[in-house]
């Protein structure tokens, strides 16, 4: 989407909401939607397997799987790129999203687990003879959903009500960040949590009574992941451009000269962490069904750090950066573990780099800086060959 525009809040709510992004950013969301809500699912479901135009089961799903990626992105961008909040513990509230929603899923197993038995077979194996108490009443989908915004949306209100209030920011936020995603993968990976140990969840059979694996079933999840995607966007949009998103850049800017003008920065910093975490675990609980798998390495410093560089490499506070971001590093991710696995760390830190010293304002900003190097030119100026005339 465009940069950030600041207009006066005037009119009704409606026409606010509308007004905030512009035509030119609805003309591709409309194209968007077009694509992942109609084409791709005709021609996946309605296109027989071997014909050209068919799509195919993996492409759904890795197409799901970085959707899901660039949901946790913007979610981050909200918080880094609007408010100045660099998290690298995001990872943590992507994996508990995708644990509660798992929950759900392992009580959806039923008998046809191998044991055949009420419980997972994890828990079967591990000699567990009852569900754990916080495992109550996860067979129903709507408290399942629930606990994913719930539980992480508590944790970062928490967590962030303490680190702001004690005014930790910068590299230490940073860091205790990335510790709290660090301690609560070694608690996930032990056995008497109650969540799979270091397997996790995974042999999912049904979604909602449906067979999960399914193409019909792929598709709506595919197609859900879309309209959440978009609806992040439209609403993140509106949240920047808003009042509150004139308040929250300054408290990025000059946080000192914001509380000077008598604003309560601790609530504006709270809230914007709190729903970035919250969308982030959105993100994890469609993941989980699509790729078929949790497990505590999703916690792990080294994926928080990588939605971070999702960001950086789209362009912090763009919203459509992230999206961008999220889905090049992990196509070339795609390539390069399969090409060459043994560089891809380092490819990864490299272009971090890179990206970091030459491109600060991302893939959108280096895009922005030639259109408007080229609206500059007058194209009659222009020689064949390309160059200014003389």
């Amino acid at each position: 989407m465009d940069p950030v525009t600041f207009h006066p809040a005037r009119g009704t709510f409606t026409q606010r909401f509308l007004g905030a992004t512009p035509r030119a950013a609805w003309i591709g969301l409309a194209a968007f939607g077009l694509v992942t809500l109609v084409l791709l699912p005709i021609l996946h479901l309605a296109v027989p397997a071997g014909h050209p135009l068919h799509v195919s089961d993996y492409v759904v799903t890795v197409g799901g799987k970085i959707m899901c990626y660039a949901i946790a992105a913007v979610a981050l961008d909200l918080a880094w790129g609007y408010a100045g909040i660099l998290s690298l513990g995001h990872g943590l509230f992507f994996a508990l999203g995708g644990y509660a929603f798992g929950m759900y899923l392992m009580r959806a197993i039923g008998h046809d687990g191998v044991y055949q038995s009420d419980l997972p077979d994890f828990m079967v194996f591990l000699d567990w003879k009852r569900y754990p108490w916080y495992w109550h009443g996860t067979q129903h989908l709507l408290w399942a959903a629930l606990l994913v915004i719930a539980v992480p949306g508590l944790l970062a209100f928490v967590f962030g009500l303490f680190a702001f209030r004690s005014r930790i920011k910068g590299v230490y936020f940073s860091i205790i960040t990335q510790a709290l995603t660090y301690a609560a993968m070694l608690l996930f990976f032990r056995n008497e949590t109650g969540f799979g140990g270091n397997n996790g969840f995974t042999d999912f059979k049904r979604v909602l009574g449906f067979p999960i694996t399914a193409p019909g079933t792929r598709v709506v999840l595919f197609m859900i992941t879309a309209a959440v995607l978009c609806a992040v966007l439209v609403g993140g949009r509106y949240l920047v451009t808003s009042r509150f998103g004139r308040v929250l850049a300054g408290v990025r800017d000059a946080e000192s000269r914001a509380m000077f003008l008598g604003y309560d920065t601790l609530w504006f910093k709270l809230f914007v962490w709190t729903l970035s975490a919250v969308l982030c675990a959105v993100a994890g609980a469609l993941y989980v069904p699509q790729v078929g798998i949790i497990n505590p390495s999703e916690m792990s410093p080294a994926n928080s750090i990588e939605i971070a560089i999702w960001v950086a490499v789209g362009g912090r506070g763009t919203l459509l950066g992230p999206v961008l971001g999220a889905a090049l590093v992990n196509l070339a991710k795609s390539w390069f573990t399969v090409a060459f696995p043994q560089f891809w760390l380092f490819f990864l830190g490299l272009l971090f780099v890179l990206v970091t010293l030459f491109l600060p304002q991302g893939v959108v900003g280096l895009g922005r800086k030639l259109w408007r190097a080229r609206r500059r030119v007058p194209a009659a100026s222009l020689a064949p060959d390309g160059k200014v005339a003389a």
